[in-house]
């Protein structure tokens, strides 16, 4: 599909292109990987890790606790905008007897699936939200996000001694590496809006369309700088927001056997760019101004040759235009985000559309202390439901 330009998008939020056809999903004995990510498909600011983080995978909707059925399999999946490393094949967990009905199915499952997230993924959710609320200035966020969870591996590594039992399932998907693709369909954001926003208790916030300018910096070079501009009537760009890389303390990624989507739950924190003197500010401010708007280049956003960099400093290192749609309750914010990026270190690019919601009262809940723990797990089990119920089938 050809290359939509930002500008032809602005007024209608019309559809970008999408990721191949989204393939059935897993199942798999509720097992759990340790430990930090092997790989990282987004293309924004850098991702960091908390010194301590609670990185797992898992996969829930099984009848049976303790291995993969027959139906189940790796099938190949084509990344159309992730970037794997050099020569890995990229395969999802397919179901070939997605179509059996949910209820059906749920009658010989001793819990549901939501249910069984909720009780493998709470004591990290209670434990994360404790050490940030000890560490971290901000609130931070607990977002659920849609997509696939992607193996890296060999094609020869099959699932058919997965099946054998618990041993080899651990020893085959410990060897492949997994992260999370978020590019989801355009006809699965029509979907949210026209018919799950009605049914989930959320209105219409705001439209926000914003540039994100990435920045690196040679005196923090552990860190990248975001920053948030608007464009003003004369085209030029306004810098209203500076801060460095959001900070993950918690990520679990879930494949899902009974749809066609898989989760992502996400605890993680922002802080503003502090600590910066006048003349440090005024050289992002004179970097972004000498910014050109270019809806003919991936990111929208162009530097004439050689003033992409401010002095022996600060120096760009990607773009990000997005127009987001937010829609809010007391207790979430749904987020429907169509992204136009690119990375000047890879001089990559991608187009994708992204769906989050936040669950707004759980973090508040735990951080205040004010309600008891099992009241929290339990509307922590509701949000999962209402996931499972509504954001999971493509």
């Amino acid at each position: 599909m050809a290359y939509i330009p930002p500008h032809k998008r602005h007024s209608e939020y019309p559809l970008m292109p999408s990721p191949p056809p989204v393939m059935p999903v897993p199942k798999f004995n509720r097992n759990l990987n340790l430990g930090s990510p092997r790989h990282n498909a987004d293309m924004g600011a850098k991702i960091v890790y908390a010194d301590i983080t609670a990185y797992r995978w898992l996969a829930v909707g099984s009848e049976d606790d303790t291995c993969f059925p027959s139906s189940v399999h790796l099938q190949p999946f084509s990344l159309e905008h992730a970037h794997p490393k050099r020569g890995a094949k990229s395969f999802v967990l397919a179901n070939n007897n997605l179509a059996k009905d949910n209820d059906e199915v749920r009658e010989n499952i001793p819990r549901s699936p939501w249910e069984s997230i909720a009780e493998d993924v709470w004591p990290d959710v209670l434990s994360a939200c404790k050490i940030v609320n000890n560490e971290m200035e901000e609130k931070p966020r607990l977002v659920a996000r849609f997509g696939h969870v992607v193996f890296l591996g060999d094609n020869s590594l099959g699932l058919e001694s997965v099946r054998e039992g618990q041993v080899a399932e651990e020893t085959i998907l410990r060897q492949l590496t997994k992260f999370f693709y978020n590019d989801v369909p355009a006809t699965y954001a029509e979907k949210i809006i026209n018919e799950v926003v009605p049914k989930i208790g959320v209105d219409f916030e705001e439209y926000e369309d914003v540039y994100r300018i990435m920045l690196s910096d040679t005196k923090r070079p552990n860190l990248s700088i975001s920053c948030r501009c608007t464009v003003k009537e004369d085209k030029t760009l306004e810098l209203y927001k500076v801060y460095v890389d959001p900070l993950r303390h918690l990520v679990v990624n879930i494949s899902s056997i009974d749809k066609n989507l898989d989760l992502r739950l996400a605890l993680r924190s922002k802080k503003t760019f502090a600590a910066v003197s006048d003349d440090e500010m005024n050289s992002i401010r004179n970097l972004i101004d000498l910014a050109i708007l270019d809806p003919e280049v991936k990111g929208g956003l162009r530097w004439p040759m050689g003033k992409s960099y401010w002095g022996d400093r600060y120096r760009v290192i990607g773009v990000q235009h997005t127009e987001t749609k937010s829609y809010k309750s007391p207790s979430l914010r749904l987020k429907i985000r169509h992204a136009d990026r690119f990375r000047f270190k890879t001089a990559t690019g991608e187009t994708a559309i992204e769906i989050s919601l936040e669950l707004r009262s759980i973090v508040s809940e735990i951080q205040d202390g004010k309600i008891d723990a099992d009241s929290i797990h339990n509307g922590f089990k509701d949000y999962l439901r209402l996931i499972w119920d509504h954001f999971l089938a493509c």
